[in-house]
């Protein structure tokens, strides 16, 4: 069974699946691979739809790890076109998705049929999630957490999300750009501009915090990631 990921691209850019809404999105994958020989589970969690699609029953497991979801599509009147359209004009598909990211799910999803239909040994699974674009609690997470439940495992993962440096695709990176949060306070004493040693303002202290953390490097990076 062929997929074209062109058709079934423009057919996802027209499920509305702004976050957290499903839009029909996750129905979409699952009407399309289950015919291909995919066990397909719906993971709900916190309103959010997310969908494990699995073929196959022996390791080892290659994992596509991707999201239905879009942001919101802001003024609908200053779009040239619908968001939820899937048009193509002049050799370019439109609307949301279109590039981040359910153009990767379907181009996964066409790999995948052609793959499963030589009969590969180990499996191949799908984990769309319907929260990366909001608080990213029930998506992914969701997955993550009935994988461990159900004893899934995957050996490898690929992460579809558009990558490039010059040409679209040219580069796969390995690895995860890491994220810190924390809450710096900085105190100072009101005083009369009169008497500024009886003063002490908070910004000069906070901009040198600023600056020191601007300029410490985090990490050196990798072979396969820059720092």
């Amino acid at each position: 069974m062929m997929i074209d990921p062109v058709t079934l691209t423009a057919d996802l850019i027209r499920c509305p699946s702004v976050t957290p809404e499903e839009g029909g999105a996750i129905a979409l994958l699952e009407q399309t691979l289950r015919p291909l020989g995919f066990a397909c589970t719906r993971i709900s969690r916190g309103g959010v739809e997310n969908l494990y699609a699995r073929w196959g029953t022996t390791q080892p497991v290659f994992a596509f790890a991707g999201h239905t979801d879009v942001v919101p599509v802001g003024d609908h009147a200053a779009w040239t076109h619908d968001p939820f359209g899937g048009e193509i004009v002049d050799g370019v598909l439109w609307g949301r998705g279109a590039t981040d990211m359910k153009s990767g799910v379907a181009a996964f999803v066409a790999a995948a049929a052609e793959i499963v239909a030589t009969k590969p040994d180990g499996s191949i699974a799908l984990l769309i999630t319907g929260d990366e674009e909001g608080d990213a609690t029930d998506g992914t997470v969701a997955i993550l957490d009935w994988m461990r439940k159900s004893g899934q495992t995957a050996d490898f993962c690929l992460v579809g999300e558009p990558t490039s440096v010059t040409d679209l695709g040219d580069v796969a990176k390995i690895g995860r750009r890491g994220s810190m949060n924390g809450m710096v306070t900085v105190r100072g004493k009101q005083g009369h501009s009169a008497y500024p040693e009886r003063a002490a303002n908070p910004l000069p202290t906070l901009a040198r915090v600023c600056a020191a953390l601007a300029e410490t490097p985090l990490d050196q990076g990798s072979e396969h990631f820059q720092p």
